[in-house]
């Protein structure tokens, strides 16, 4: 039998045989297994020649490279907003690093993350506590970008997260707050923090957003809010101011005449002073409003109004309802709410379709009720006798 052109066969003293072949880059590597057969060893090699030729092959040395490791690297090699950042490094941490962190790239194969994904979704009677679909949505999708980027860098022959739909988020629908329960929790927290929740719901503004406002940002006689930053408050306490989350969240927001009043009372009594800063929003001892010094004033005032999960942004929720039950355009909502992306201002305008489904059903009932009420009542079956013979 002639000469392989590709790679080369040698029986070993075993009796098993191990085939070779040289590279793209000239180096000589053996299988990474031993066949019982010739056949079995001179198949693997023309395959492996077929995946050459295809520009699919990758070095078997590169993935060898912990998945902790790499992934540590990718998030520091990356430039994100300071909050997005600190929410990956605690996935890596939390929901990653305990399964994969010890793994060699190369080894972390597609049944592997079907494991992984389905014991954290698991909710059966033997499993450990399960994570909300929110969570695991996240971080499949955290794994499949630091995978996708490992088969970009010729680490691993291709990205091992295939499973179709795990990295879409699908959350229930958050509440939308009667306007007389949003008066009652006006009542229910300090004063001081009336005009905060005021322009959550009727400017739409994000927490981050709040605690970064600027006396200069606030226009009561145009009643316009200008916001051009947020403050993310990390993990370990520290305060991070940034500019908005896009692009599309600097951005101009009208608010009703209606809370000027509260507004401008909120100002000249506790507002920052101009020469300081000029926070529009503070904590009780003059410092910068944290998100976790307000929650215990939020759960307080929610549980007073009977909605214990009531969460702040659902404040926001329930204003871009309101916008968009007001006539806003697709083009409006995304404006007010700082978006770049048509998804979330869908949402809103699939519920007003909702209502306006609802508008019409009642206007069908109004001309239904109206025919029953002009029709002649029936008459019985002598009635209809008698009639027909005095007809007769």
């Amino acid at each position: 039998m002639g000469k392989r052109r590709f790679g080369r066969v040698r029986r070993l003293p075993s009796g098993q045989y191990q085939a070779r072949y040289a590279g793209p880059d000239g180096i000589d590597r053996p299988a990474p297994q031993t066949f019982t057969s010739k056949g079995d060893a001179e198949i693997w090699l023309t395959m492996k020649e077929a995946e050459i030729r295809r520009g699919d092959w990758t070095d078997p040395e590169a993935g060898k490279v912990r998945f902790g490791e790499y992934a540590s690297n990718w998030v520091s090699d990356h430039v994100f907003k300071p909050r997005t950042e600190g929410l990956y490094q605690s996935q890596l941490k939390n929901h990653l690093a305990p399964t994969f962190g010890k793994k060699d790239l190369r080894d972390i194969h597609e049944a592997d993350i079907r494991r992984w994904r389905k014991e954290r979704l698991d909710a059966g009677p033997h499993a450990a506590r399960p994570f909300g679909p929110v969570t695991v949505a996240k971080a499949y999708r955290l794994l499949h970008a630091i995978m996708n980027t490992a088969a970009e860098d010729g680490l691993i022959r291709r990205n091992p997260c295939r499973i179709r739909g795990a990295g879409q988020e699908y959350s229930r629908e958050r509440p939308v707050v009667p306007v007389g329960t949003l008066v009652r929790l006006l009542d229910e927290v300090p004063p001081r923090y009336r005009a905060l929740l005021l322009l959550a719901t009727f400017a739409n503004l994000r927490f981050g957003e709040l605690a970064g406002l600027r006396r200069d940002q606030l226009d009561l006689d145009k009643c316009l809010v200008r916001v051009a930053a947020s403050t993310a408050e990390m993990d370990d306490g520290r305060l991070i101011d940034a500019g908005p989350k896009s692009r599309a969240g600097t951005r101009t927001v009208a608010f009703p005449r209606e809370i000027v009043p509260e507004l401008r009372w909120h100002l000249e009594c506790f507002a920052q002073a101009e020469k300081d800063g000029g926070l529009v929003f503070v904590g009780p001892l003059g410092g910068r409003l944290r998100r976790s010094n307000f929650r215990r004033f939020w759960h307080k005032a929610r549980e007073a109004v009977g909605l214990p999960g009531l969460h702040f942004h659902d404040l926001r929720h329930t204003g871009n309802t309101m916008a968009a039950a007001q006539g806003a355009s697709l083009r409006e909502l995304m404006e007010r709410m700082g978006h770049s992306s048509t998804r979330a201002a869908l949402i809103y305008l699939h519920a007003t379709r909702e209502r306006d489904q609802a508008i019409a059903a009642g206007m069908g009932k109004l001309l239904s009720d109206a025919r029953k009420a002009g029709r002649r009542p029936n008459r019985s079956g002598t009635q209809r006798a008698r009639g027909r013979r005095s007809a007769s």
